[in-house]
């Protein structure tokens, strides 16, 4: 692996801010002593602070700044990106900026880009092994270099969605984009939720244009250093992108790339710019062999949610895909029984992302036990909602976002399922605000919380959110907004449509026939298990 430097204002970053290691990992806490992304600090910190963090809620603001900031690149720049689904094909604005275009004219003025793409399960079980494929051979055609990697767990997927620009002699313009989009069709859609054009097949309960609910951040700071590290240690594995034989003979057959030439030598972090700290965490499982930078795997997002969690006294709010595994929600349930007055507010999607008879039950299968365990531990203190555009329509809610008391948040490609908490890779960014005198203060997670509740709330982007400062009130909004919308459906919809996006979630029992089959179907390939035998008897990550 090539050289790497840490930023020197990360040398005293543990003294100077004790708070911090209230709520993130220390290095020891990671469970991954072999992972140079901790030892590159220097000071055995396993953060980074002076960072500036801002989150680009929905893709249309998200492919609107990665378009910017990749056609602002030139000869000599740096573009890292790892995708767990890629077309090349979709648009990251308006006509003629296909991500596939972007990414190559870029590399055909020399910027330096390398890929790191999931090779995929077959397109026959609505994967996506063509189009990724076809990302790769356009990058390839330019003069860049894009590897079919499937150096994963049977079963499992490279899920981490980051893109990293370093521009030499210019560490101001650095920048790091990490969370759940990924630069493919459904993703374009903005707070109106009308969905992409260029849409995904899902289920028909969201209509031909699926309505989508993303969040992506962007980093820039000392922090991008640490983002550009998880992209080294993955492509500086020097075992096989796959270990299938049918994979390595078509990629023979095609003349795959199998290695890339060296990275150029890694550059000094950015200079510190800002008040946020930031945590990387990051799933690997336990497999055989081990990734050189995680031999016995790396839990640190189900490790960093529970510190958090720990942390916790008034208000969790979450925003997640699936909602699935008693394991995972035993997190919440936890924070739940300790603290008698903590509030738990949940959004997920009201309908699985597939329909079928086949499809659906071993996704709502794995949701009955996760809303149970929540329920149990908090009672009415629990609130499960699902989204809807002023059509009627449903919103999928693809976003992985957690809030904690205002002062810890989290969003990345990890999904509050076992799958993400053990079994894929993922990559999530951890982020407090920080002061002098080592306090965490409430900032970005109050902020990033505030923005997001207004637009389910339906109310303005500049609504200064004064009723909605304080937690308790907060989750009383919100289900009185939820409730009036409910009302209103149930009253036959007279009258004017009251404004948000809240409906209750509800889900009809499954049937015992169905619990039956539905239930080997999500354990195994729905939400599988990817910790060592040990921890899955210790009910540890």
């Amino acid at each position: 692996m090539a050289t790497e430097t840490g930023h020197s204002s990360r040398a005293t970053a543990g003294a100077a801010h004790p708070e911090v290691s209230r709520w993130f990992l220390t290095a020891a806490e990671r469970g991954n002593d072999r992972t140079t992304l901790d030892r590159r600090h220097g000071d055995g910190t396993a953060w980074s602070t002076g960072n500036v963090v801002e989150p680009l809620v929905h893709g249309a603001v998200y492919f609107a700044e990665l378009l910017l900031a990749v056609q602002a690149m030139g000869s000599g720049d740096l573009l890292l990106i790892t995708v767990w689904r890629g077309d090349r094909d979709q648009l990251l604005a308006g006509p003629g900026t296909e991500v596939g275009a972007v990414l190559a004219a870029a590399a055909r003025r020399g910027v330096d880009v390398r890929a790191l793409v999931w090779r995929s399960h077959s397109d026959r079980f609505q994967f996506s092994a063509a189009g990724n494929r076809q990302l790769c051979e356009q990058i390839e055609a330019a003069g860049g270099q894009a590897l079919l990697d499937m150096r994963v767990r049977r079963l499992g997927s490279h899920h981490q969605k980051l893109v990293v620009l370093r521009h030499p002699g210019h560490p101001e313009r650095d920048v790091a984009f990490i969370g759940g989009i990924d630069v493919c069709h459904g993703r374009r859609d903005d707070r109106r939720h009308e969905g992409d054009p260029q849409s995904q097949q899902m289920a028909t309960a969201y209509g031909g244009r699926p309505p989508w609910h993303d969040v992506q951040l962007a980093v820039r700071g000392p922090a991008v250093g640490d983002a550009e590290t998880v992209f080294r240690e993955r492509r500086d594995d020097p075992a096989a992108l796959s270990r299938n034989p049918v994979h390595v003979l078509t990629a023979r057959l095609r003349g795959e790339r199998q290695r890339g030439t060296s990275l150029p030598a890694q550059l000094p972090d950015p200079p510190a710019r800002g008040p946020h700290a930031v945590q990387l965490l990051r799933t690997y499982p336990a497999r055989r062999p081990g990734y050189p930078f995680a031999p016995s795997g790396e839990m640190s997002i189900a490790r960093g949610y529970r510190k958090a969690l720990g942390q916790a006294r008034s208000f969790v709010y979450v925003e997640d895909q699936y909602l699935w595994s008693a394991n995972v929600a035993r997190a919440f349930a936890e924070a739940l029984r300790r603290e008698p007055s903590l509030h738990l507010v949940v959004l997920i999607p009201r309908a699985p992302e597939q329909a079928g008879r086949v499809a659906a039950p071993p996704s709502l299968r794995g949701r009955e036990p996760a809303m149970r365990v929540l329920l149990a531990a908090g009672g009415d203190r629990v609130s499960i909602y699902c989204l809807e555009n002023e059509a009627g329509t449903p919103i999928y809610v693809h976003a992985k976002i957690c809030v904690i008391d205002d002062i810890w948040s989290c969003v990345g490609s990890d999904n509050a399922n076992r799958r993400s908490w053990t079994h894929d890779s993922e990559l999530s960014c951890a982020v407090l605000d920080t002061v002098p005198g080592g306090g965490a203060v409430a900032s970005a997670a109050r902020e990033l919380r505030l923005e997001l509740v207004r637009e389910h709330l339906g109310r303005p982007a500049d609504d200064d959110g004064r009723d909605l400062a304080d937690p308790g009130r907060t989750f009383r909004a919100l289900a009185r907004s939820a409730a009036e919308l409910d009302a209103w459906y149930a009253g036959g919809r007279r009258g004017p449509r009251p404004p948000g996006q809240l409906r209750r979630y509800t889900q009809e029992p499954l049937s015992r026939w169905t619990r039956l089959w539905a239930t080997p179907l999500y354990r195994v390939l729905y939400d599988p298990d990817g910790r060592s035998l040990r921890m899955r008897r210790s009910r540890t990550f």
